[in-house]
């Protein structure tokens, strides 16, 4: 936003420009000599010219891309942008679909780029909330609570709106998101911070009522699922239960064998650390990261080690949910505990 003299306004400069340095210098931790590559979109330009502003103090090989608008998450970006994502170290991409999941991305990762990915950021969520954590104190806290699900597999999850379920974990814990995002072929969301795990396939049953959010979307009527032997075998709750419904049909319509009976694989479990994030609000990514909240995905796994290559993982948010490690809770009324 610029004055009438033309320079930029004191708000965009101290609000925007201030997590726009976070992200740089913290999070990436660019170094002058890198190549800085932001790809943004008109949705979310404002975000995208704070951070190519912050960048051009640290390098002078720093390149802002505008792209037209995707329309879709996953799309694959236009071909001139696609290979100058692989000519760059540091790519990073505020646009109002998620690119993470394209081939553009993968290839830019297999050239040794380090990326972040902020889907659906707007210019309140980047002055507020998760996106303003400290987060070299985030990186600390999370890496040390290896210790607190050591040879412990065991999980319970209940809410007051009716969650209770169980399952054993299938893996270790992940630890990593954090926004630090410093070695070549890194990738990482922001805002960032939470915990998450893959369910060992066929051990979780139970009721899970997702209460909060939806991929982004906030919830009018709780969604109601429930899970025998890691797979949903009933899903209940309104207009928007029968539209989630209608997507897993389509997916699975699209697998062969014995893939399209994983489709509803309950596919990750995880929970928030993120302090500033404190209340959900509708972004996709935003929500994951709540602290205190918990969150399920569903549908395909193989990204955290699982056998459900599905093509399809959607994730919804629980408020409020008590969480249990062999009979130790670590997550309740919105705290976490790591003794």
């Amino acid at each position: 936003m610029a004055t009438n003299d033309g320079s930029r306004s004191p708000e965009n400069t101290e609000a925007m420009l201030s997590t726009a340095r976070s992200v740089i210098r913290t999070c990436l931790q660019v170094r002058r000599e890198e190549d800085v590559l932001v790809i943004t979109d008109p949705d979310t330009a404002e975000v995208g010219q704070a951070l190519y502003e912050e960048a051009s103090r640290v390098t002078d090989r720093i390149l802002l891309v505008m792209m037209p608008p995707t329309q879709k998450t996953g799309k694959e970006p236009p071909l001139p942008v696609s290979d100058i994502m692989r000519k760059n170290r540091v790519i990073i991409i505020a646009t109002k679909d998620s690119m993470t999941h394209t081939r553009a991305r993968a290839a830019a990762t297999r050239e040794g780029a380090r990326i972040v990915s902020m889907p659906g950021i707007g210019r309140e969520s980047f002055e507020t909330g998760g996106m303003t954590a400290d987060y070299n104190a985030l990186q600390r806290e999370i890496s040390g609570m290896g210790t607190v699900f050591r040879r412990k597999r065991r999980v319970r999850v209940r809410s007051e709106s009716g969650t209770d379920v169980e399952f054993l974990t299938g893996e270790r814990w992940i630890l990593e998101d954090n926004g630090i995002c410093n070695r070549p072929g890194q990738v990482a969301n922001l805002p960032a911070g939470k915990v998450f795990v893959l369910p060992k396939e066929g051990s979780m049953n139970g009721t899970i009522v997702i209460d909060g959010s939806w991929e982004g979307r906030m919830l009018e009527e709780p969604l109601k699922m429930l899970v025998e032997e890691g797979l949903v075998v009933d899903i209940s709750g309104g207009d928007i239960a029968d539209e989630i419904a209608s997507v897993f049909d389509v997916a699975r319509s699209g697998l062969r064998g014995s893939r399209r009976d994983k489709v509803w694989t309950v596919a990750e479990f995880g929970f928030g650390m993120n302090p500033k994030a404190t209340e959900l609000v509708g972004n996709k990514v935003e929500d994951l990261v709540v602290r205190g909240s918990s969150y399920f995905g569903f549908g395909d796994n193989s990204h955290i080690g699982g056998s459900a290559r599905v093509g399809i993982h959607l994730r919804g948010s629980l408020i409020g949910p008590e969480v249990e490690l062999e009979g130790s809770v670590i997550v309740s009324n919105g705290k976490i505990s790591t003794r």
